[in-house]
């Protein structure tokens, strides 16, 4: 019997494994992949952006509040999901910005932070892990920090000489950064927008552009998974809290992106196996290197 598929997905906060692959990892575990999301922090110092949550009672059980949201969202896509346990860093606001926390995921010593997320990985024994690029994806700390250590882990776990206490080496062979937006996946939504006859939630954004970096160019891998939006949306909005259901997110009908733009994009960061590009699937490679399914 050939060996299950297994992929990792390491993310800062509660919600972002919502908006960063979700449609991606609900298609695998449709195939039969196995999926474990790993969250580093309890988003314990997170904004309440839906209004309609925004009361006292809310703020005053945050941590609470975050993990239910968790619990919810996982059962709707169906993932098993583990939580490194760090404390919310918040995103520093000001010039010049404050100091971080004390105690918090960022100012961990990156080594150290690493040491749990390479015992999940020879728990687990993901064949392929995904997380942010060395931006974060945007520049939170903390998703700075997922970057650090998962890339980190991804080094060491292969390796028995590093962190001999955790567990049996394993090497997982595929890891790739999430790229959730680039400019041509906005201006092909902003356009389907306008063609069906409806007013784009994309022109401001578009004006804000400028010379902003465009990670398009980055990807090197397109995952078909448009079938799964509506999937990825309902575990979205299980993060009441960090989502507002009448809010931007939700404002472009799932036929004009699944027409659009019907793909997850990924950026293939390390690789030990020959899988060449571009890619339309995180495994390829991993299938016929290992004769996993």
């Amino acid at each position: 019997m050939a060996e299950q598929l297994r992929l990792m997905a390491v993310h800062a906060h509660p919600d972002d494994e919502s908006s960063k692959g979700a449609a991606t990892m609900a298609r695998y575990l449709a195939e039969g992949v196995e999926v474990l999301v790993v969250t580093c922090t309890g988003g314990e110092r997170g904004s309440v952006l839906n209004p309609k949550l925004d009361r006292p009672e809310v703020w005053a059980n945050i941590a609470e509040v975050r993990r239910a949201e968790m619990d919810a969202a996982r059962a709707i896509l169906g993932v098993e999901q583990a939580w490194l346990g760090f404390v919310d860093s918040g995103l520093p606001e000001g010039d010049p910005l404050p100091p971080l926390p004390e105690g918090c995921f960022a100012l961990q010593d990156v080594e150290v932070a690493a040491g749990p997320l390479v015992r999940l990985m020879r728990q687990f024994r993901p064949h392929v892990v995904t997380t942010y690029d060395e931006q974060g994806g945007y520049p939170h700390p903390d998703h700075i920090m997922c970057h650090k250590i998962s890339v980190a882990a991804f080094d060491a776990a292969g390796d028995p000489a590093r962190f001999p206490e955790l567990g049996e080496p394993w090497q997982p062979l595929k890891l790739y950064y999430d790229v959730g937006f680039s400019k041509a996946k906005i201006m092909a939504l902003h356009e389907a927008m306008l063609a069906a006859g409806r007013e784009s939630p994309y022109v401001e954004w578009l004006d804000r552009w400028g010379d902003q970096v465009d990670k398009g160019t980055r990807i090197t891998t397109r995952v078909e998974c448009g079938e799964y939006f509506p999937v990825r949306d309902d575990a979205l909005r299980a993060h009441a809290t960090q989502v507002d259901p009448d809010g931007f997110w939700f404002q472009v009908p799932m036929e004009v992106q699944r027409q659009a733009w019907p793909t997850e994009d990924f950026q293939l960061a390390r690789s030990l196996v020959d899988s060449p590009l571009p890619e339309s699937d995180l495994f390829a490679g991993v299938r016929d290197t290992t004769g996993a399914r």
